[in-house]
């Protein structure tokens, strides 16, 4: 761990660390810190290794000490001279095993690791996936090189995919990449450099080649699902997609159904939100099984074989193609791309022959 004081040098007490116990950093609050409250002070020392939650954390745990007994009491003022002890227990094995499963692995440092997430791959442990999924996976690849995320040793997940859903993912392997990248996916972009893009093939053609869907979420009658609701609904959550038509397929015929493949844009990042925007917009994601249910009769105006593959593809059409942010670290802007897969790669292909 690094640290830094401005106000006098840190001592790392290299007797009190090993493997079991952790790291024990020793400070000494100079006059500026008279007044200022334990856990602040703290998370500025320490940062940004440990974030403020983190500090907060290890104080009600005991492992932060004043004149060598423990200080549990987050808010507590410090006093000019005062000999702060905190003892950062090593992190814990991941509750998930690791697994050998396979990853794409577009980018990867001490940091962090950015990899192209196949379709089927759930992301994180849950209920009735307790096992194969990304996090597995992730433990398994990085193993002693994940510093922990919240005293654990485990990947820190800043962002999901639905498991049918493709494209890439960027995921922290520290708490200081964990905390930045939060941060930039919290804010959505808004005042960093972060760029999310996906590809959809959708039912229908858009009446423009360019919009917004401007629309709050929450929970859907059966609790599962997402749904557009009022604004004012406990549960409603702002969201915003923005969507431009990139090709139309069947566009001047009126034998068959009509597609389009669409770039999708977020300004936030709700659950299921593009695949509940566009099906509100009238247009949802072919093959989608949660919101696009009454366009399922859509694949019977469609030509042999292509009404066959549509009613065979497992999965919504809908895949993230591109990823930029800023390495929390290096302070670089980082973009990555991933082509289609191929199942939507070539049912796509069949679409452009309408």
């Amino acid at each position: 761990m690094s640290a830094h004081n401005e106000e006098t040098p840190i001592l790392i007490e290299d007797e009190l660390a090993d493997e079991e116990s952790g790291e024990a950093v020793v400070l000494e609050a100079g006059p500026d810190a008279a007044g200022q409250r334990l856990d602040q002070w703290l998370a500025v020392r320490l940062g940004p290794e440990l974030s403020r939650s983190r500090v907060q954390a290890l104080i009600r745990q005991g492992a932060v000490s004043i004149a060598g007994k423990p200080v549990l009491e987050t808010k507590r003022k410090l006093i000019s001279g005062e000999r702060i002890e905190i003892l950062v227990p090593a992190p814990e094995p991941a509750e998930p095993q690791g697994e050998d499963i396979p990853l794409d692995i577009l980018y990867e440092d001490n940091e962090l690791i950015v990899i192209n997430k196949p379709a089927g791959l759930v992301v994180h442990p849950g209920a009735g996936n307790w096992t194969g999924t990304l996090v597995n996976a992730l433990i398994h690849h990085c193993g002693e090189t994940l510093s922990g995320i919240g005293g654990v040793r485990r990947p820190g997940i800043v962002h999901r995919l639905d498991k049918e859903t493709s494209g890439v993912m960027v995921v922290a392997k520290t708490d200081r990449a964990h905390k930045a990248l939060s941060e930039a996916f919290a804010d959505h972009g808004r005042t960093g450099d972060l760029e999310r893009a996906y590809l959809a093939l959708v039912w229908g053609i858009p009446q423009r080649p360019t919009g917004t869907v401007d629309a709050a979420l929450g929970r859907a009658a059966d609790r599962v699902r997402r749904a557009v609701v009022p604004e004012g609904r406990d549960d409603a959550r702002h969201a915003v997609t923005h969507f431009s038509v990139i090709e139309r397929f069947g566009e001047g015929q009126q034998a068959f159904a009509t597609a389009s493949l669409v770039e999708c844009r977020l300004e936030t990042g709700r659950t299921h939100q593009i695949r509940v925007h566009m099906a509100h917009i009238g247009h949802p994601v072919v093959g989608d099984p949660d919101y696009g249910q009454a366009f399922r009769t859509k694949a019977n105006r469609l030509p042999v074989p292509l009404k066959t593959k549509v009613q065979a593809f497992p999965r919504q059409a809908l895949h993230a193609w591109l990823l930029e942010f800023r390495h929390p670290t290096t302070h670089l802007t980082m973009r990555f791309e991933a082509p289609m897969p191929g199942d939507m790669e070539e049912l796509v292909g069949d679409f452009r022959k309408l």
